[in-house]
């Protein structure tokens, strides 16, 4: 049963399936709604299958469109909205790193970390396979969405599959910013300025912003929101209630909370958590 997203005629679901461990699954249909620039600790493979999607990616702007899939590896900033005034509809599945790993290393030759080497493909076969796995989930066809889940991530490994390239030499700045992103972790409630930040790394605030969007592709205050909803994710999937995870994460309130969850996450954080205690009391 689908939740209610923000916005008139905008529906959306943000689930687990218990059969399928380590995936989470999006169903939505958006038309106002964006989504701001964050990141994802796993993978997202998502299929249109109405209207326009448009997803910003580090290096542009790609029109997901039905018969294209989007892929976009672990903590690869992007930012997305309606491509077309009707908006989109679309099934995203949320594979976690290591099911795409255990998956790489029994269907490909792939060695090392496997990958994505593209954003976006026209490849209506496997578009279908992912609203399959959503079909099956809803049913609760555990062996139905297991199997289908692994063919298509297998397909797209062996079409568009790498290991990960080895990394450059680090950037000057790299250190610095490593350390900007540990200060914050550990102070998200109570999170310094930016000025009082560079002060204590000994390095000026611009010279801090440009190393720290160089090293993460987002600026400081920008990776704190996106860094306080993760944190507010697990809280709320522990049943943490809503209010109590705003504040724990150091957003201002709840209504502070609701807005910039729902920009990332795609539901509002009432219903993600009620999703979960769902998905909990079915396992």
């Amino acid at each position: 049963m689908a939740t209610a997203a923000d916005g008139k005629d905008e529906w959306a679901r943000h689930w687990q399936y218990p059969g399928v461990p380590g995936l989470d699954l999006l169903r939505a249909r958006y038309v106002r709604h964006s989504f701001s620039r964050h990141s994802h600790e796993g993978f997202v493979l998502g299929a249109v299958f109405r209207g326009i999607e448009d997803v910003v990616m580090p290096h542009g702007t790609i029109r997901a469109r039905p018969g294209t899939v989007v892929m976009i590896n672990p903590e690869v900033p992007h930012s997305a909205h309606a491509g077309v005034p009707e908006g989109w509809s679309y099934a995203t599945l949320y594979p976690s790193a290591r099911v795409v790993a255990d998956i790489a290393e029994e269907t490909t030759a792939l060695r090392g970390t496997a990958v994505f080497a593209e954003t976006i493909v026209e490849d209506p076969d496997t578009a279908r396979l992912i609203h399959a796995v959503h079909q099956a989930a809803e049913e609760g066809n555990a062996l139905a969405a297991d199997s289908l889940l692994r063919i298509a991530v297998a397909r797209l490994l062996r079409r568009h599959g790498q290991a990960l390239p080895a990394r450059a030499p680090a950037a000057a700045g790299a250190h610095t910013a490593a350390l900007a992103k540990s200060l914050l972790e550990e102070r998200m409630a109570e999170p310094p300025s930016l000025e009082q930040l560079a002060r204590e790394l000994g390095t000026g605030p611009f010279a801090l912003l440009r190393a720290f969007k160089s090293a993460y592709g987002m600026p400081p205050h920008t990776w704190l929101t996106n860094a306080r909803v993760r944190r507010a994710r697990r809280l709320l999937e522990a049943g943490t209630a809503p209010a109590d995870a705003a504040v724990a994460v150091g957003f201002t309130d709840q209504p502070h909370l609701n807005r910039h969850f729902t920009r990332i996450v795609g539901v509002p954080p009432g219903a993600y958590r009620r999703e979960r205690a769902r998905t909990y009391k079915t396992a």
